[in-house]
């Protein structure tokens, strides 16, 4: 019964020929291969956002008077809703730690070379998508952090010059957060970033089959003596173990911080009550929180956190078109690296001061 099942489906479905293509394809393997299971241990996360944001959806009810009380109920009454909720909240996490990991280890071995540059620019617009599902996800249980924190980054698109109240209207759905917010980023959080991100996806995991896994020009220049070439693994089953033992690590890691630490509930919003103290944002946004606190009110008279906007904007806009502004020499790839290197020292310096007590 079995055999007929497998040629029932094999006629229908050719697994036989996706099989034997993983069979043949072949990984580099290299001093820096470690760096190459950072993005399969962000689909990875990215898998376990789906199933348990699908489960959650189950209980949730998006709306201002009801919001908190639903997701009170996941965590008390719900048989292991805490510990759904608080792998929900870990994963995102530890999801944005990897896909940052992933996009500065592609950068500083300088894998957005020719002809990866498509698979640079889709990587990045999936790391921006996975900050969007943070921002988005954070007001989703009505608390009083939570609903404070959106205000403040919202207000953020105000200083945006001609359309900054426009845009502060279309993320709130009004002047002010309110139960429209709410509404509207569920909204963006579990049906437009996730159709986007699906696809962005699809068609990222496609280049990179296409093109392969990029080898460090470093590494190509040690083997340009040997008379092979780098040395590889099979895809299949050689780096998929791989793959598979640090999803498993993952799996502990995850399995270990939301039992022992799972995520609180707070208190429910009040729009009426004051800002509590040390309102602030998620640890992937305190470097650019911590940074507006120190931006002067003008710079040559034009609006401080305006000009801040307008430098990270053009920043993240110059990561997108990085593979088509640098030179594909060795002199660009290390002021590329060094340009790297002062990035991630300011956003962790930034993140650090922020944590320590930080501007008033």
């Amino acid at each position: 019964m079995g055999a007929r099942a497998r040629a029932w489906l094999e006629e229908r479905v050719p697994l036989a020929d996706v099989v034997d293509a993983l069979r043949h394809k072949r990984v580099p393997h290299h001093r820096y291969s470690v760096w190459y299971y950072f993005g399969g241990m962000t689909l990875f996360l990215f898998g376990i956002q789906v199933g348990t944001g699908a489960l959650l959806l189950l209980y949730y009810r998006p709306s201002a008077t009801e919001a908190y009380e639903s997701v009170q109920f996941i965590v008390t009454r719900v048989p292991f809703g805490w510990l759904v909720r608080s792998i929900h909240a870990w994963s995102s996490n530890l999801m944005v730690g990897c896909a940052v990991a992933h996009l500065f280890s592609v950068l500083f071995l300088h894998a957005y070379r020719r002809p990866r540059e498509l698979t640079w620019v889709t990587g990045l617009i999936l790391l921006l998508l996975t900050l969007a599902f943070g921002f988005t996800g954070y007001l989703l249980p009505w608390n009083q952090i939570s609903f404070f924190a959106t205000r403040v980054g919202t207000d953020i698109a105000a200083s945006v010059p001609g359309v900054g109240h426009g845009l502060v209207r279309f993320l709130r759905g009004g002047n002010d957060v309110t139960g429209a917010t709410l509404t509207r980023l569920f909204g963006f959080h579990v049906a437009i970033l996730p159709a986007i991100a699906t696809a962005l996806v699809g068609l990222h995991l496609l280049l990179v089959q296409r093109h392969g896994m990029s080898v460090p020009p470093s590494v190509e220049r040690d083997a340009a003596g040997s008379p092979g070439t780098v040395r590889s693994i099979p895809f299949l089953p050689h780096f998929i173990l791989r793959d598979l033992f640090a999803w498993t690590a993952t799996l502990a890691a995850l399995a270990a911080l939301s039992t022992f630490y799972p995520q609180e509930l707070g208190i429910k919003a009040d729009p009426f009550a004051p800002a509590p103290a040390g309102i602030r944002p998620e640890w992937y946004f305190l470097w650019a929180f911590e940074a507006l606190k120190h931006v002067p009110a003008t710079i040559a008279g034009i609006n401080g956190e305006f000009v801040a906007v307008a430098v990270m904007g053009t920043g993240a806009a110059a990561a997108l078109a990085l593979p088509f502004l640098v030179p594909q020499t060795p002199t660009g790839h290390r002021v590329l690296v060094w340009l790297g290197v002062a990035a991630l020292a300011f956003m962790g310096g930034m993140t650090a001061l922020a944590l320590t007590g930080g501007a008033p």
